[in-house]
């Protein structure tokens, strides 16, 4: 499928000419409020997508949109058609306005070309550290064999634990004998 859609995006491209290589124009963006809104394409936009109007490029098709004022450039996917204003070649979703600095200006001289890249840089790709886990089970047999040998010795000795609260009975017997030879 994806190899269809290479192939498709290729004749549009050469059928369009040389001025489909780049344009330069003016661009504008969609409000948060559009949020929710369906595009021409079916889908439906969000604010924080890297999404963009444009009024011949195929829907899909990635473009690369370079703010020409401060040189900051953003990857952004062909979802809707438009803008149908003079002078503009594309609307950008607020995130990918944001992504270019144009938020405070609100139209900007931009280029648009295709981008002709493998990846779509949507993210900081810096690899996160993954953490270690031990996954040793200690062996069941080898806990009942201690606690056996605990209970057993115990058992052997008449070392029986007090309850809480309490003296040990031995204690008791000590602390009498020596109340009758102190009087």
């Amino acid at each position: 499928m994806k190899t269809a859609a290479a192939a498709a995006l290729a004749l549009t491209l050469q059928s369009l000419g040389p001025a489909a290589a780049q344009q330069r124009g003016k661009a504008s963006y969609y409000s948060k409020s559009m949020t929710g809104a369906r595009t021409s394409s079916g889908e439906r936009l969000h604010h924080d997508s890297m999404t963009c109007a444009h009024k011949t490029y195929p829907f899909g098709t990635l473009l690369e949109v370079t703010n020409l004022g401060n040189g900051k450039k953003v990857v952004v996917r062909v979802t809707d058609r438009g803008p149908f204003t003079r002078g503009r070649v594309v609307d950008l979703s607020w995130g990918a306005a944001k992504a270019i600095g144009m938020l405070a200006k609100g139209v900007v001289p931009v280029e648009v070309k295709p981008y002709r890249g493998t990846h779509i840089p949507l993210r900081d790709d810096t690899p996160e550290g993954v953490a270690e886990f031990s996954f040793e089970v200690p062996s069941l047999t080898d806990s009942l064999t201690d606690w056996r040998f605990n209970f057993r010795e115990k058992a052997e000795t008449g070392n029986k634990a007090a309850p809480k609260g309490k003296k040990a009975p031995h204690a008791t017997k000590h602390k009498a004998a020596r109340q009758g030879t102190e009087r």
